[in-house]
């Protein structure tokens, strides 16, 4: 009777403590009785259906309206490589050295003239405007002075000399006048020196006119061929694209070994920077 008084009483109390999970109960480990239901904890490796049905632990929601409000200014995202936005600006200067063709010379060259279309090279470069931005201009010169006078351009552009234009005297028909009207920067064109019988350093690739107007070419007795260069005449002369006596437009041009001719005795040719300096 005791043994079965014993079995009763340990069936009541399993029942009374209710024990359920999938693991089995954990009773109490030290004999004593237990005071509650115990808990079991569910292997990780396991979900159980009923757990996924549960609520997620809430998180404290925020009423007040500026926090619960998105930013007005969204924060810029990072470069995917993780470095720093570069600072917006000018592009820097750059320059590309081609061989030109037959076709694109048409007007300023033909046979007979002192160098070949394969002895002369095109340089697409950056130059800077009069109206403070960049702008990309076109070349034409001896490919024995290419890069030199490329260097030299970079130059102009990193101490923002502002330049009307760069074109082909090409764009012109090879009318030297109506480039230097227009404020064109030019280089090639195969024609005689002015007033003279002799090919100019101009029909070799190895002469540059740069702003015809601010820097008109001048003769002895003060006068010149384009009347909106008259205000440009009188050196020294501080203005913008003004070419004076020993500038950095000047020394720029220096560096390569090339003179100006603005240093000439009699006419004086402001525009004009040469190999040899005629």
């Amino acid at each position: 009777m005791g043994f079965l008084k014993n079995r009763r009483s340990a069936v009541m109390i399993a029942t009374l403590v209710g024990v359920t999970g999938c693991g089995g109960a954990a009773g109490p480990e030290a004999g004593g009785a237990a005071s509650a239901p115990a808990r079991t904890s569910m292997p990780a490796a396991v979900t159980s259906p009923a757990a996924s049905l549960s609520p997620v632990a809430a998180t404290p929601v925020s009423t007040d309206p500026v926090s619960a409000t998105p930013s007005a200014t969204p924060t810029p995202s990072a470069p995917e490589d993780g470095g720093t936005p570069s600072p917006s600006g000018p592009p820097a200067f750059s320059s590309k050295i081609e061989k030109v063709s037959r076709d694109e010379l048409r007007h300023s060259w033909r046979p007979g003239c002192p160098v070949a279309p394969s002895g002369l090279r095109k340089i697409t470069m950056t130059y800077w405007g009069f109206d403070d931005k960049a702008h990309t201009g076109t070349l034409v010169v001896n490919k024995s002075v290419a890069e030199d006078v490329a260097s030299v351009f970079g130059k102009l552009y990193d101490m923002r000399y502002p330049i009307r234009r760069m074109e082909p005297v090409d764009v012109y028909k090879g009318s030297d006048f109506d480039s230097i009207e227009v404020d064109n920067t030019s280089a090639f064109n195969c024609r005689n020196a002015t007033g003279s019988g002799s090919w100019s350093n101009h029909a070799y690739g190895l002469a540059v006119d740069l702003n015809p107007r601010e820097n008109p070419y001048v003769e002895a007795d003060g006068s010149n061929a384009h009347r909106n260069a008259d205000a440009f005449v009188d050196r020294p002369l501080k203005k913008p694209g003004v070419i004076n006596r020993g500038d950095r437009v000047v020394r720029a041009f220096a560096s390569i070994g090339w003179g100006w001719g603005g240093t000439w005795s009699g006419a004086r040719d402001y525009q004009h920077f040469s190999v040899n300096g005629r």
